[in-house]
């Protein structure tokens, strides 16, 4: 009896020390219990996550160390995560409005950083917008790109030709000022005016000031489809840009837009990944979908008839010498998407309009759709999807290894408020083309590295605590072509830089994002 009492004492001792020799840490945040995924493994693990202001301190098993905290998240159940950073977004059209500015439609798919500032079409000056954004407070992270056609406009305006030499110096001098104020890199809209009016050489040079500032090149193709040079031209010229300004290529929105390219997914890769060995980084980002959207006018205009803007494009339309041409590059920009029913107008400011196919439209007007198009522009400005991707080509581009997550969000599209959870929904869950892992390491990490982007991305003690929590039952997108506007659900938490910005599901009405800095 005396021997047990013995052994008992003992034991007790050595549990006593064991839990007095215990490090202890203080900590704001606890997550527990949850499946954590990393953003780098392919594994996930059963750990616990411990944050003190914006870092995460402590990531492991809570045997050897004794952690005080006064809130504690129970996530059985749930996934947790670094938080998504999204490449392609017009965010900052909300960010810049106070009563938008907590970014609702990307905080609660669980997107924690926004890039903005794509397609060209940057907030000039950024120093102004920055500034901003700090007093109105921001709901999730914030990287601004610099536009080329911003640039270009306030040195050339909106007119068709070509740059001088003076011009280019002139817009390298912006950039430069651009990039010094806080600019990632540089982004074209070669689609668009008045970025398609640059040739390449133009583009390599202010290209090569953001390489000079360790930025990145992100670009609109000039040709997604056959309107001018063609899908493959504009892959070509894209990775001809790398070499020359030597700096990483980022295509956002890679995909195949109209009957004329599909299936050209397949001979793209094989030029990547031919520039990726020769030494040039080139990635993409992609969104779920398989309808695109713009402008109508981006979409169904000849460029050459828009030089110098709305007005020069009606008094063009109007002179009966130009008319004609006008109408017939308009209807074969509309067979190029796939024909007027494939055209849905998702934003305008006329009721009658909105909701319907050019299609439907044109019968409702009584007029051929590329008269229609003119008609509706007349008063308007007009925003569509466009229904003209095919599977196949999708699934090619998302299944690479060089293909991020990126929304495109902006409005009137369901990307804007869908993207991520859609990804997960229908590829993780329901089609299985991919694992949570990959979703999470192609909407995280890879993304934050693409981005230059210091400490993010990864959930490891020392990096900032961006972190989301979700439901993996639940986690899905809402938003439809009929009714763009509904949040996802089941995230259930998000921490902004070690603060909640969700709470069981709901927004805290805390901004706690930041503009990031190189």
């Amino acid at each position: 009896m005396k021997l047990i009492s013995q052994r008992f004492f003992l034991l007790f001792t050595i549990i006593i020390l064991s839990v007095s020799c215990k490090k202890t840490i203080e900590a704001d945040i606890v997550i527990r219990n949850g499946i954590v995924y990393n953003g780098e493994n392919e594994e996930s693990m059963n750990v616990s996550i411990a944050i003190k202001n914006d870092k995460i301190i402590f990531i492991g098993n809570e045997d050897s160390i004794a952690i005080n905290t006064s809130k504690i998240i129970d996530a059985t159940g749930l996934i947790v995560s670094p938080g998504f950073i999204d490449p392609h977004t017009h965010a900052d059209r909300d960010l810049k409005e106070s009563d938008k500015s907590h970014n609702k439609p990307f905080l609660m798919q669980g997107i924690t950083t926004v890039v903005v500032g794509n397609d060209g079409e940057s907030f000039y000056p950024t120093e102004k917008y920055v500034q901003l954004y700090k007093n109105n407070g921001i709901g999730t992270n914030v990287i601004p790109l610099v536009g080329h056609g911003t640039i270009r406009k306030q040195v050339m305006g909106t007119s068709n030709r070509k740059a001088t030499e003076d011009d280019i110096l002139k817009m390298q001098a912006l950039v430069q000022q651009e990039m010094d104020a806080g600019a990632f890199g540089l982004s074209t809209g070669l689609f668009y005016s008045p970025g398609s009016y640059s040739n390449t050489d133009e583009v390599i040079a202010l290209a090569q000031t953001a390489a000079k500032n360790d930025g990145i090149y992100d670009t609109h193709l000039r040709d997604e489809s056959s309107y001018s040079i063609g899908l493959i031209p504009a892959i070509e010229e894209a990775i001809e840009i790398g070499r020359e300004a030597k700096l990483p290529i980022h295509i956002s929105h890679i995909k195949c837009l109209g009957v004329d390219v599909w299936n050209q997914s397949t001979e793209i890769i094989k030029l990547i990944e031919k520039a990726k060995k020769e030494g040039i980084d080139v990635t993409a980002n992609q969104y779920p979908y398989d309808a695109s959207a713009t402008s109508l006018k981006a979409t169904t205009v000849p460029r050459w008839a828009e030089s110098g803007g709305k007005d020069s494009l009606f008094i063009r339309y109007n002179n009966p010498q130009l008319k004609t041409q006008i109408l017939e590059e308009t209807r074969k920009n509309i067979i190029r998407r796939g024909g007027p029913e494939k055209l849905l107008i998702v934003k305008i400011d006329e009721p009658k309009f909105l909701g319907k196919n050019l299609l439907e439209i044109s019968k409702m007007l009584k007029i051929p759709a590329e008269q229609a198009v003119y008609e509706v522009l007349k008063n308007n400005y007009a925003r569509v999807a466009s229904f003209n991707m095919n599977t196949i080509d999708i699934l090619n581009f998302m299944k690479q290894s060089w293909t991020v997550t990126g929304s495109d969000g902006n409005t009137g599209h369901p990307r804007k408020y869908g993207t991520f959870p859609r990804k997960y929904y229908k590829y993780v869950q329901q089609e299985k083309v991919m694992n949570v892992a990959t979703f999470i390491n192609g909407s995280t990490s890879k993304t934050a590295d693409i981005l230059k982007i210091s400490k993010r991305g990864k959930l490891k003690e020392g990096y900032f605590a961006d972190i989301i929590v979700f439901n993996p039952k639940t986690f899905k997108d809402k938003a439809n072509y009929t009714d763009a506007f509904q949040l996802a659900e089941g995230l259930e938490y998000s921490i902004i830089n070690g603060k909640l910005s969700v709470e069981d599901g709901k927004f805290t009405n805390i901004f706690n994002g930041k503009i990031l800095k190189k």
